[in-house]
């Protein structure tokens, strides 16, 4: 897979075949592990736990090669828990889906 910011979707494709069973079941793994990732950001009570989840955040987006989710999840993990950089993970998460 490559590391050049693309859509979920073409990724997949070009790793697993279009219109693979394959792909469809590895989008919505990864669209519901992700989500899981910036919810717990979001419960985080506490600066590592925010920096553990936006570091899984960031190296799940990395395995798909959604490069703007991983500068999100990056800045996040580079940080302690902001909303605003919460908000920026979720819009990169919103980018995965289109």
């Amino acid at each position: 897979m490559s590391f050049e910011p693309g859509s979920l979707d073409r990724l997949l494709a070009e790793a697993v075949g279009e219109g693979s069973p394959a792909a469809a079941e590895l989008r919505a793994l990864f669209l519901a592990s992700a989500t899981g990732h910036v919810a717990a950001m979001s419960q985080a009570a506490d600066a590592p736990r925010w920096r553990d989840e936006a570091l899984r955040l960031q190296g799940l987006a990395a395995s798909f090669g959604m490069a703007p989710l991983m500068a999100a999840a990056a800045r996040a993990a580079d940080a302690d828990p902001d909303p605003a950089l919460l908000d920026a993970v979720a819009d990169a998460l919103a980018g995965c889906r289109a």
